[in-house]
């Protein structure tokens, strides 16, 4: 139940990972975390989305969500385990029941 994100491109520089996707997840002002406690206490789907990828991928450093874009930073870098793992946290955000 629910519908995948499509993750319709990504991009690393440096230390950060650019993930976009086929739908708005906020309004045209962006958001930002810092930490997992950060997103946890915001009781929003891009708090939620931050949520899951700070668990995901504890290397996770910031997470800033501004319309159909993610902006990941991690420290050290990104491989590309630790970049699919974000993005899947992404497109299964909307999924409840997997098939």
């Amino acid at each position: 139940m629910g519908k995948p994100i499509e993750v319709l491109g990504s991009t690393v520089v440096d230390d950060v990972l650019l993930l976009d996707t086929d739908r708005s997840l906020t309004g045209q002002d962006g958001v930002g975390f810092d930490s997992s406690e950060i997103a946890a206490a915001t009781p929003t789907f891009p708090g939620r989305l931050a949520s899951r990828m700070f668990a995901a991928d504890t290397g996770i450093s910031h997470v800033f969500i501004a319309s159909n874009q993610v902006v990941v930073g991690r420290r050290g870098g990104w491989d590309t385990a630790a970049a699919g793992a974000t993005s899947a946290a992404v497109s299964g955000f909307f999924v409840f029941y997997a098939d």
